[in-house]
């Protein structure tokens, strides 16, 4: 395992606080950088689509970036999400979020549209190409409708710029090869294969259960790199039914902000359309599946 990640180990795709009209909540934002931080996060992302990116202005998200900066400064890694399925729009998000401070940027894959393997790689390089910041691509295929091919994956890495993977795919054998084969530094993007990643060589991960378990994350990080596969396991086994809970009952933001409000971290669990709130019973299996975990 690298010893100097380059976006940190334990990073939480940050939910967007907002006020029970719908409104952008900047202080709750602030407040749960820090609160995240505190909790043992050395990398945030904002900007994401656990942090509502879809239905956020390029305003806001410009805001929610100047605001968690300013919130955790120097403690921790800031990697602004900005990938659309438009390359002229992400250009100018990526300008917008490093003219407010980010550190790093994501950039998903082109969604709906389905671009070739050759606009998928234009479009990583052309907006690497708009700002300074590195770039962490984002492979999920299961949301963008297509996968970032392996070998599209090792001419990206050419790129001086792009120089982190976020892996949703659930391929870890691709996973694998790319890693073998580049320098890109890899992040477990999907909480069910955290441990698998690591065990093969991921540097760390961004999560949406990290709002709930980041020390326990980070303990795991920690016994893979020690190598005590034994711990990582325990810890790993420890954490499925929050895992579950948070992943699978609904949509991962729903259930995180329910768990966040319902812990007085954040003052709403209001999300914006199409998304809604938790019921009560999907807040119940939420709380039981923490309680299982041990985290309560």
């Amino acid at each position: 395992m690298p010893q100097a990640p380059l976006f940190g180990r334990v990073l939480t795709a940050m939910v967007t606080p907002m006020r029970a009209d719908g409104s952008l909540d900047l202080d709750g934002a602030a407040a749960l950088a820090a609160h995240l931080v505190d909790q043992g996060h050395d990398g945030l992302v904002v900007n994401g689509t656990t942090g509502e990116s879809p239905t956020t202005t390029d305003a806001e998200k410009a805001e929610l970036v100047r605001v968690v900066v300013e919130a955790v400064g120097d403690r921790a890694h800031i990697v602004a999400g900005a990938g659309s399925n438009n390359t002229a729009h992400t250009v100018e998000l990526a300008r917008a979020a490093a003219k407010a401070g980010a550190r790093a940027l994501l950039i998903v894959t082109p969604y709906y549209n389905k671009p070739p393997q050759e606009g998928v790689l234009a479009h990583f390089t052309t907006v690497a190409d708009a700002t300074d910041l590195p770039v962490m691509v984002y492979d999920i295929p299961g949301r963008t409708g297509i996968p970032i091919h392996t070998s599209t994956l090792l001419r990206m890495a050419e790129h001086p710029r792009i120089v982190a993977v976020k892996d949703a795919k659930g391929d870890l054998f691709a996973a694998s090869e790319v890693m073998s084969a580049t320098d890109l530094q890899w992040y477990s993007g999907d909480d069910a294969l955290n441990l698998a990643h690591l065990t093969q060589g991921a540097v760390g991960i961004v999560s949406v259960v990290g709002h709930l378990a980041s020390r326990q994350y980070g303990e795991m990080i920690a016994a893979v790199g020690q190598g005590n596969l034994a711990r990582a396991i325990e810890i790993h086994r420890q954490l499925i039914p929050v895992v579950n809970a948070v992943m699978h009952i609904t949509q991962g933001p729903i259930a995180v902000k329910a768990a966040l409000h319902a812990r007085g971290v954040i003052a709403s669990d209001t999300l914006r359309l199409p998304l809604i709130s938790a019921t009560e019973e999907q807040l119940a299996q939420v709380r039981a599946g923490i309680e299982k975990s041990g985290l309560s």
